[in-house]
């Protein structure tokens, strides 16, 4: 077999495996999607059809006005929008000074980072409430933010380290030396350079924050106060299921994040691969 054929069976082989990979993720989303349109007669049917003749947006109407969601909603853009902006700033800092400034145990607070990140959010769920219960900050969205900027920091702090130190200190230097100050030379000239990692911190912690579960069922006890995942798992489990206002509810938790991934995508794959490869 010539070289160009083996290669293009190797391209085959990947294109399929490509395809194969985006259907299974791709159409839960498309059946969601489609669900969330059809009569309930349809949805509840013994044999399901894929495609509706008669589709309608009732489920998306039953969900936002007879139930809590668009506080729910509102809920989770605040604490995700509010935990990203956090992280990126606190990680930017000490990603900064660490790669900055010389001090004993520099690498061993570096290692410290990432190793704290290896502990599963069940492990420290129960002691993070103890603290959050001593603080006064359980039943509020201020404990949720600490939640989620706890978890998020560690890696997001490994992560933007990488990105520091690929970015050579002469260029600082020279900016001070042209008249800038520290923080004006770090803002104009090591941020932007640092742009791509500090979008893919801000995508992973959102993302994090955005479909978190566990901290806020622990954390949140007040309706009004609860985030997505919380209300949606509610109005699962309550007497009689309305799959069709499921549905909806799951494509509108999916699309912020889906969005949102899809305006920054370019950002967060350069921000993977140079956090894999230089760090």
């Amino acid at each position: 077999m010539s070289l160009d054929y083996r290669m293009i069976l190797a391209r085959l082989l990947v294109y399929g495996a490509a395809l194969v990979l985006v259907t299974l993720c791709g159409f839960p989303l498309v059946w969601m999607v489609l669900t969330s349109i059809k009569p309930d007669q349809e949805i509840l049917s013994a044999a399901p059809t894929f495609w509706t003749a008669n589709p309608h947006l009732g489920a998306f109407e039953r969900l936002f006005e007879t139930t809590n969601f668009p506080t729910y909603f509102a809920n989770s853009l605040i604490v995700a929008g509010s935990a990203t902006v956090l992280t990126v700033f606190i990680g930017a800092l000490a990603a900064y000074g660490i790669t900055r400034f010389r001090f004993r145990g520099r690498e061993l607070v570096a290692g410290t980072m990432l190793f704290t990140y290896m502990f599963a959010p069940i492990m420290i769920v129960v002691p993070f409430y103890i603290v959050m219960r001593n603080l006064g900050l359980v039943n509020s969205h201020l404990g949720l933010i600490l939640s989620y900027t706890t978890f998020s920091l560690p890696f997001s702090m490994w992560l933007l380290r990488s990105f520091f130190q690929s970015i050579p200190i002469d260029l600082e230097e020279a900016a001070m030396v042209d008249g800038a100050s520290r923080p004006q030379a770090v803002i104009r000239v090591i941020l932007p350079m640092a742009f791509p990692g500090l979008i893919a911190v801000s995508i992973f912690t959102f993302i994090v924050a955005w479909n978190d579960y566990l901290f806020a069922r622990v954390l949140i006890g007040s309706d009004s106060l609860k985030t997505l995942p919380v209300g949606i798992q509610d109005l699962y489990e309550s007497t009689v299921t309305d799959w069709g206002m499921v549905m909806a509810a799951g494509v509108m938790i999916t699309l912020p994040a889906l969005v949102f991934f899809i305006a920054v995508q370019r950002y967060l794959v350069a921000g993977w691969g140079a956090g894999a490869v230089k760090g």
